[in-house]
């Protein structure tokens, strides 16, 4: 593994809070499928990088592809650009938090230390 690598490894564990059962189960929710910007109808761009983070949560850090580490770096920089746009108030039940939440990232979790 090389230190870009290690880099992104390091920050995508980081930024990624929500463990593999908790994402697996907030992806089949409906506020998780409406969440974000859907193409032609179909599945939110977020709702499909939440599949491929889930992916990439229950593969083996050895076995990581170029791929994966790319996409872990687009997982890294939606998840920073997304949270300096944190609307005021209670963000509990709001589309923000919820396309966060698509991403692997719950902003609640972060708060509260848990």
């Amino acid at each position: 593994m090389d230190e870009q690598q290690q880099q992104t490894w390091h920050e995508f564990r980081e930024l990624v809070n929500m463990k593999p059962s908790e994402l697996a189960t907030w992806l089949e929710t409906e506020e998780s499928l409406s969440a974000g910007q859907h193409k032609d109808g179909g599945e939110s761009t977020g709702h499909s990088s939440g599949r491929r983070i889930l992916d990439i949560l229950r593969t083996r850090k050895g076995d990581l592809s170029d791929a994966d580490y790319q996409h872990m770096r687009k997982v890294v920089g939606y998840i920073r650009r997304h949270m300096a746009q944190r609307p005021a108030g209670d963000v509990r039940d709001t589309r923000w938090r919820h396309s966060l939440m698509n991403w692997g990232h719950d902003p609640l979790t972060s708060e509260d230390g848990s």
